[in-house]
């Protein structure tokens, strides 16, 4: 059988544009190829489960478009399908004077983008967050918690009722082209389709130079690792409290988030992975590492960012320290109330000249569309951007 189009990968990206391809192509066929032996092991069973409002994106980029409508898309998917979903809310609080001109253009961004935004005084930060301390912060009511892996779950179920085959432990090996299209080369034998939709997260530049593009960005992995508050300290946060982000750093910082099973993870950080599938420190791939380091971009990045870098990594070995970053959003807490959570790794394009891409990367080709970038809040975003890629295949591939 040749598919009309094969999507590579099934993270909730995967899923959520093999979805809005059903309904764009109601009579195409379509095949979702999936390495591990089900979907969204990777990176969407390894986020904090929040669904972004919008703010922190420059108005007019992807990321802030596609937030903002995936937002909405993302609470009414989770509606029909009796998900588990939280609107508890978000504050982003500013602990110095230096912050407080970052935390307004935050703000600002957030009327730009259509985001409810309302700014706190202390007193009022303590009716929402009363352990939380700040000169100043932003409550963003429209932000919420839900766990994207039962999200995804029931996008395969539907994609299934759908007609969508979903095969897993298909790892595309190998691309080549035919004279119907092309050939993708899995352990579970060949699989021939018309068009392809690469979303393979952590190895989408990987699976792009199969094609035989040539990115303009190569993905290092950088972990991200969580603690949890004990069960006796969870009262210390009702809903999300993060810091004001460092505007020369693509990561929200260590934040507090409360989850729809009733935990409070703390973190994440970010630091190099040694492989990218690396959620734990021992783990190495040397051929991976070795690209890694092969590649110049990392070099330029790690000359630019090699403090930020240092301080994640003494971070990632000392509770102390992560507690202490902990306590400058709620200074009650101690590292005795950190138990270590589990690990997330972030597929981070890297440009060549080091600078990190900081918006969504989506390549076209005759026959191909390649997502090369879409870290957070591509959860939050999936169902728009979904949509998009629909709506790029039936222009780029002339499908109906």
């Amino acid at each position: 059988m040749t598919h009309d189009i094969a999507i590579v990968g099934g993270g909730i990206v995967g899923l959520a544009t093999a979805r809005a391809l059903r309904a764009h192509l109601p009579g195409a066929r379509l095949v979702i190829l999936e390495k591990e032996h089900r979907p969204a092991t990777h990176q969407t069973g390894h986020n904090s489960g929040v669904i972004h409002s919008g703010i922190y994106y420059k108005p007019g980029s992807f990321k802030a478009k596609l937030c903002v409508e995936g937002k909405t898309l993302m609470y009414e998917f989770c509606a029909k399908h009796g998900i588990r979903v939280e609107r508890c809310g978000k504050v982003i609080v500013a602990t110095t004077e230096a912050e407080l001109p970052r935390l307004m253009t935050l703000y600002e961004r957030g009327i730009a983008n259509g985001v409810p935004v309302e700014l706190l005084e202390p007193a009022r930060l303590s009716d929402l967050e009363p352990h939380a301390r700040a000169l100043r912060a932003i409550h963003s009511p429209s932000t919420g918690i839900v766990d994207y892996g039962e999200v995804a779950a029931a996008m395969a179920r539907e994609l299934e009722g759908a007609g969508v085959m979903l095969e897993t432990g298909a790892r595309v090996t190998a691309i080549g082209r035919t004279g119907e299209g092309l050939e993708l080369a899995t352990p579970r034998g060949a699989v021939h389709t018309r068009r392809l939709v690469n979303c393979a997260g952590l190895y989408s530049d990987v699976v792009a130079r199969l094609a035989g593009v040539r990115p303009d960005v190569r993905i290092i992995p950088f972990r991200g690792e969580y603690y949890m508050l004990r069960p006796e300290r969870r009262a210390l946060v009702r809903g999300l409290i993060y810091p004001v982000p460092d505007p020369e750093f693509p990561f929200l910082g260590v934040h507090l988030t409360r989850t729809v099973h009733g935990d409070v993870e703390a973190g994440p950080n970010a630091v190099l992975a040694f492989a990218r599938e690396g959620y734990r420190f021992s783990r190495i791939c040397p051929s991976e590492l070795a690209a890694t380091l092969a590649y110049r971009g990392f070099w330029r990045m790690a000359r630019r960012y090699w403090r930020t870098g240092t301080y994640e990594m003494y971070r990632s070995l000392s509770r102390a320290a992560f507690a202490r970053a902990l306590g400058r959003l709620v200074p009650e807490l101690t590292a005795a109330d950190l138990a270590r959570g589990g690990a997330g790794v972030r597929a981070q394009a890297v440009s060549p000249d080091g600078s990190l891409v900081d918006d969504f990367r989506i390549v076209t080709g005759p026959d191909a569309i390649h997502v090369l970038n879409a870290p957070s809040p591509a959860a939050t975003a999936s169902l728009a951007i979904g949509r998009h890629i629909a709506e790029l295949a039936t222009e780029t591939f002339g499908l109906r």
